[in-house]
């Protein structure tokens, strides 16, 4: 036994002996972010003094390296293109500020490139004035955390996206703070990548969008006052959980749309204040359980070729609509939801209605197909009408009720 620990000691001891701390400041000899990577060696520690290192471009390949900022040095790339562009295993970037990259038609600029890389750390740093902040290809094992991303977008075709990660697997992405760019975080063929509590808000587009990206989760994230929340496209497999989607507000804005996705969970979510909470189109297998729409203009809307979807035990509180929605049932089921507007009795007092819920109004129907009619939405008139729908109904699905409704709003 001992004759196999001396030798793994031995090995332990010689490598630590080689690692080396690399010191770079604005006086010192070596004064190059750059130079410092070039003299480094696999295992080494590069400590970056505060200053301002006026460079862009700088380059690590193939080398497992440690870059540790004291007192947030900033890394100003003057517009001039990517500030750090790294190409190798087991390595890190913490506390650096990063500044001034510049906008490209042609190029993906950022602040921080990984690509094809694994097993990687980018930790508190704080990126501003960006093109793209963190952009993230071909790699995996990486975690992503505490990141502070920032910028001043004013054109879609002219902003890059905070965290953008494109063919990865297995990335944790936590506790980042992204505002002003297009997307805050955006996923593209990535899978087995978790995404928790991050805060992304006043982000032109998209809090968070992802596309052909299967087996995710994202959870305890707030999506707040962006062009549209949350949009998750051509995707199967996702895990949503205990999320906030506030103040997405706007003529064409969502909570969270779902195009195209298969066999999902969405439990215990908020839904505050948006223009649309969801918008569902051709999403099939989805588990809608305790969340809570709360304020928003459609809580619900869902479009053609949905199937099979479970709405239950959630709270509709004071939405102008509950529920919009097109086409046949296709087994779809609303049960045990609880509805503000509900207006039901409970005479055995079990907690449920006796009569059940028809939750989509005919003036729902009419916006849909005349928008313009929204400005009659508080008239005596309209309330005439859909009572007149709930007796009996002609256009809107008679087979779609909630024949349990939940009399007090539930708790979970």
């Amino acid at each position: 036994m001992m004759k196999t620990i001396v030798p793994v000691l031995f090995m332990i001891f010689f490598f630590s002996a080689r690692a080396q701390v690399v010191e770079v400041c604005p006086t010192c000899e070596i004064s190059s972010i750059q130079q410092a990577v070039d003299m480094a060696a696999n295992g080494d520690t590069i400590r970056i003094k505060a200053g301002t290192y006026k460079e862009n471009e700088i380059t690590i390949i193939d080398k497992s390296l440690y870059l540790i900022g004291e007192d947030y040095p900033v890394i100003d790339a003057q517009m001039k293109g990517t500030a750090l562009t790294i190409r190798a295993e087991d390595f890190s970037v913490e506390g650096l500020k990063i500044i001034n990259i510049g906008t490209s038609h042609t190029s993906d600029h950022a602040a921080i490139l990984v690509s094809g890389s694994k097993n990687f750390r980018i930790e508190r740093n704080r990126l501003e004035n960006i093109f793209f902040g963190i952009l993230v290809e071909k790699s995996s094992n990486g975690v992503i955390s505490r990141n502070r991303i920032s910028s001043k977008a004013v054109s879609q075709a002219k902003s890059g996206n905070g965290i953008h990660m494109w063919n990865c697997k297995d990335l944790t992405v936590d506790n980042n703070t992204v505002k002003g760019v297009r997307d805050g975080i955006y996923l593209e063929f990535s899978e087995n990548c978790t995404i928790s509590e991050n805060l992304c808000e006043a982000n032109l587009r998209y809090g968070l969008h992802f596309m052909f990206a299967d087996h995710n989760k994202y959870l305890d994230n707030t999506f707040d006052n962006n062009g549209a929340g949350v949009a998750v496209m051509y995707s199967k497999f996702i895990e949503m959980r205990r999320n906030l989607f506030r103040k997405n507000w706007g003529p064409a804005s969502y909570g969270l749309l779902l195009k195209e996705i298969n066999d999902a969970e969405l439990q215990n979510n908020i839904f505050e204040d948006n223009t649309i909470a969801i918008s569902a189109d051709n999403t099939n297998r989805i588990n809608y359980i305790n969340n809570e729409f709360r304020g928003n203009g459609y809580a619900v809307r869902i479009r053609g070729a949905c199937y099979k979807n479970v709405f239950s035990e959630n709270n509709f509180i004071s939405n102008s609509f509950d529920v919009s929605y097109t086409g046949n049932i296709n087994e779809n089921e609303f049960r045990r939801n609880y509805w503000s507007e509900y207006t039901g009795y409970d005479l055995n007092k079990d907690g449920t209605g006796d009569v059940p819920y028809r939750p989509v109004k005919l003036f729902s129907y009419l916006v849909n197909r005349t928008p313009e009619a929204i400005i009659l939405l508080r008239s005596m008139f309209i309330g005439l009408l859909d009572f007149s729908e709930k007796v009996s109904p002609v256009f809107t699905p008679a087979e779609l009720t909630d024949d349990y409704p939940q009399m007090k709003k539930i708790k979970w």
